[in-house]
């Protein structure tokens, strides 16, 4: 019996491993143009939590007492589409669930790399298009600049910072723990900022960056977005990914420099990866070079087992991941 995790009840600030519950779901033989798939690797975002509201957004809210989605990379193990055969290995959006039923034209063939399977829901997939065509479409940042990044440890930032370092531009990143920030500057971070030390982040910035930052990649909002409005310099650009700062809480911090958004006539654009799949084609080509000449690293945090997923979930909140959070069904 085919098994998926679902929403059991709505979360008031943060999930509770008591607000998911594992249900059966129901056989039965594929319709015409359907596959069926093994899943063997699922993946867990910050914007789930989103969907765990009762709220209109961009992406629609899971139902209760329904099987949860989420990206996923799987093995085809019975089809009744020509477009796609037993074995072939696909993407989907039919995650949290050991297998997974959908129309064909629903999943994509995994690219011709040479690389791991599950590189398609990190580096290769929407974690890594969103450092991609954020930093390089949507802050248009340019070589010589200064980019700051937050959670520059998980799996947007770190792409976020190789990228940005692949060229040529300065990368000044945050993170919490000696652990993630010594990670980062591995991966070529010029200086990293512990977020979780004492002390002010817009000191801390302001003396990593004296010259302030034209670029700022925001995985996080809260008081990350503030310490980058006070050294955004003239016409800094702002690519707006996340605020996994305020899913939980449901308020925004206050920003007291607000204001220089005006002044500066700093740039915000908040941004969805779905807006830019027509160049999917460039995405792969670059980072397939970048990878092929050594310039790109993954980092991996791979729980095991179908049932690991709401932990595996909860720890993106809580610093549990460094870089591409998984689970290995």
């Amino acid at each position: 019996m085919a098994r998926a995790w679902s929403l059991k009840s709505r979360p008031n600030g943060m999930p509770l491993e008591g607000d998911f519950e594992m249900i059966d779901l129901p056989q039965g033989p594929l319709a015409e143009g359907e596959v069926r798939i093994a899943n063997r690797w699922l993946s867990v975002d910050p914007y789930m939590r989103g969907r765990m509201n009762d709220v209109k957004s961009y992406a629609p809210p899971f139902q209760l007492g329904e099987a949860m989605q989420g990206g996923a990379v799987g093995e085809v193990i019975e089809s009744r589409a020509a477009s796609v055969a037993v074995g072939d290995m696909v993407q989907h959006m039919m995650g949290w669930r050991d297998e997974a039923v959908t129309s064909a034209a629903f999943v994509q063939k995994l690219p011709a790399l040479d690389v791991p399977c599950q590189a398609f829901l990190g580096q290769l997939g929407m974690p890594g298009m969103t450092a991609y065509f954020g930093l390089l479409k949507v802050a248009e940042a340019k070589p010589g600049e200064t980019v700051f990044v937050s959670a520059a440890a998980g799996a947007v930032g770190s792409t976020v910072v190789q990228i940005a370092k692949a060229k040529g531009m300065t990368v000044i990143g945050s993170a919490g723990g000696s652990e993630k920030c010594d990670w980062c500057q591995s991966l070529g971070a010029d200086a990293m900022i512990d977020y979780k030390e004492d002390g002010s982040l817009v000191k801390k910035l302001l003396q990593a960056a004296p010259n302030g930052i034209d670029v700022y990649f925001d995985n996080v909002g809260g008081e990350h977005l503030d310490a980058a409005l006070a050294a955004a310099t003239l016409h800094a650009r702002f690519a707006i990914c996340g605020m996994i700062d305020v899913y939980n809480s449901g308020h925004a911090t206050e920003l007291r420099y607000l204001p220089r958004l005006i002044g500066m006539r700093v740039r915000m654009q908040g941004f969805l990866v779905s807006d830019y799949m027509a160049d999917a084609a460039t995405f792969y080509r670059d980072m397939g070079g970048w990878l092929q000449a050594g310039k790109l690293q993954s980092q991996e945090t791979v729980l095991d087992g179908l049932d690991a997923m709401p932990e595996a979930f909860l720890g993106l909140f809580s610093g549990g991941n460094m870089g591409k959070m998984l689970v290995k069904v």
